[in-house]
């Protein structure tokens, strides 16, 4: 089995990073990774971007079957709502007009996805991620007039939050919230314990996104966004763990922990993926990074409602082509094999019906030949018997010595052949035929002008007259007359 590779890419308005994993099974191997920006283009847009991304994909020898893009937390907006419904079915046939209550607009030009935070008797409470449709759009077509096709359009902190849940284990008493502090933006992730620690690929977490400016103190900011996100997330008990991670390399664990009273620690998100610092080179930003990876790893749980394409311009790729391929071919091939059953059906019901008619004739023909003996079930023992009879004749022709049973079948079979060629241009009537192993004599009746004939085809036969005797009676010629096997020289025997 072959490893497939998979690209994730998480796409910033001016910038955007790349990760390419091999996938065979759940084994995954990195490929490569690498950062773009047209953030100094003089027209900077999605198609420069998209251009970018696919010549260093193509510049670095990165080959991927599968595409997934996590959208930077900029393009889209998160929204808390809530559905009366449990059942993911039904809350994807009603959450459009919960999201439009909850916004309070017309939400016909935003593309929607979900993700469901927690269920009970009420319903589910939601996380609701819209983006518009018009910027969705223009991305698509500048990936795909590229040749990248992505499967998913994903949140970016979904995508960071199910790399959470895949490579970074804590103790099974952990209930953890995660910050990460990117360049620009800022993450909070507070998982289920039963999934962050790799039990199921689906990211069930609660997620919240910020912003984040170059000007700000990072330990404040952190320091106050804690207190609000644990206020707005719906955690499981209190948090007992603040794992943290930032680019900038600002943060101090101790001034946190002792301000928030909470165990705080750094993630090593290179270690965590079980790559070297060497491997991250071309990625200035760890966080993007680690997106990218959560995309490229999207499809252990497809399909899933955070998906931005479920709900707009469905995924019409490769993969579903080949589908569709498929069964147009599976289809166009039974229809052919019932045509050529079809067919092959008709060919042997004529086959049968002639060779009925075959074996109507060939049966009166055979005991014609055969002394009235019944045709045979079998043709074959019927063909036998015809070329056993024959061969005798032949013999007899060429005047081998017959003895028994054998001499008088020959010496019949060549009266016969006899009366065969001139019974009916003669009206010759036989009364009868006595065979004896050296003569046989026949007596009959023919018109006077006729006798003579059957003498002569039986000559032909190869017979020798012996005697003949010709009487008038009542204007027919009784006749009898005596023969036997003409003796031919050189035959081989008398």
């Amino acid at each position: 089995m072959q490893p497939t590779n998979f690209l994730g890419i998480y796409l910033a308005k001016d910038h955007a990073t790349v990760v390419c994993l091999a996938v065979q099974g759940r084994d995954r191997n990195f490929v490569g990774c690498f950062s773009v920006s047209i953030e100094q283009d003089e027209q900077p847009g999605h198609r420069m971007l998209a251009q970018r991304i696919a010549a260093a994909c193509a510049e670095k020898q990165i080959k991927f079957t599968e595409a997934a893009v996590a959208l930077d937390c900029a393009m889209f907006m998160q929204h808390s709502i809530h559905s009366e419904f449990s059942d993911v079915k039904k809350i994807t046939q009603t959450v459009r007009f919960d999201t439009e209550e909850a916004l309070g607009t017309d939400a016909t030009d935003v593309a929607i996805a979900f993700k469901i935070d927690s269920t009970d008797q009420t319903g589910s409470n939601i996380s609701a991620f819209t983006a518009q449709k018009q910027l969705l759009a223009e991305l698509l077509g500048a990936l795909q007039s590229n040749n990248i096709d992505p499967v998913s359009l994903e949140p970016d902190v979904n995508c960071l939050a199910r790399f959470v849940c895949q490579n970074i284990s804590l103790p099974p008493d952990a209930r953890p919230l995660f910050a990460f502090l990117s360049r620009r933006n800022g993450y909070f992730i507070a998982p289920v314990s039963s999934v962050w620690q790799g039990v199921s690929p689906t990211p069930a977490a609660s997620m919240r996104t910020f912003l984040l400016s170059a000007s700000q103190n990072r330990n404040e900011m952190l320091v106050k966004q804690v207190s609000m996100t644990t206020a707005l997330l719906q955690t499981a008990g209190v948090i007992n763990r603040l794992e943290i991670f930032d680019v900038a390399d600002s943060l101090v664990c101790d001034d946190i922990s002792k301000k928030l009273t909470v165990q705080t620690n750094r993630i090593d998100i290179v270690g965590s993926a079980r790559l070297s610092a060497e491997n991250l080179a071309d990625c200035p930003d760890a966080v993007e990074f680690a997106i990218a990876y959560g995309a490229a790893i999207a499809y252990l749980d497809l399909p899933h409602s955070t998906n931005f394409r479920s709900d707009f311009m469905p995924y019409q790729g490769r993969k579903m082509r080949l589908q569709r391929t498929l069964k147009f071919f599976t289809v166009a091939a039974v229809i052919l094999m019932f045509a050529a059953g079809l067919y092959g059906l008709m060919q042997a019901v004529q086959l049968n019906k002639y060779r009925a008619q075959m074996r109507v004739k060939f049966t009166k023909e055979f005991s014609a030949v055969m002394f009235g003996e019944k045709m045979p079930n079998k043709s074959k023992e019927a063909a036998r018997k015809i070329g056993t009879a024959l061969r005798r004749i032949k013999e007899a022709q060429k005047g081998f010595s017959l003895t028994g049973e054998e001499a008088v079948a020959a010496k019949l079979a060549l009266v016969l052949q006899a009366f065969n060629k001139c019974a009916a241009a003669t009206g010759l009537n036989i009364e009868s035929v006595s065979i004896t192993d050296k003569m046989i004599t026949i007596n009959g009746d023919t018109p006077p002008e006729n006798t003579l004939r059957v003498f002569e085809a039986l000559r032909q036969a190869g017979l020798t007259i012996l005697q003949q005797r010709i009487s008038p009676n009542g204007g027919r010629s009784t006749f009898g007359v005596t023969v036997e096997p003409t003796t031919k020289q050189g035959g081989g025997g008398q």
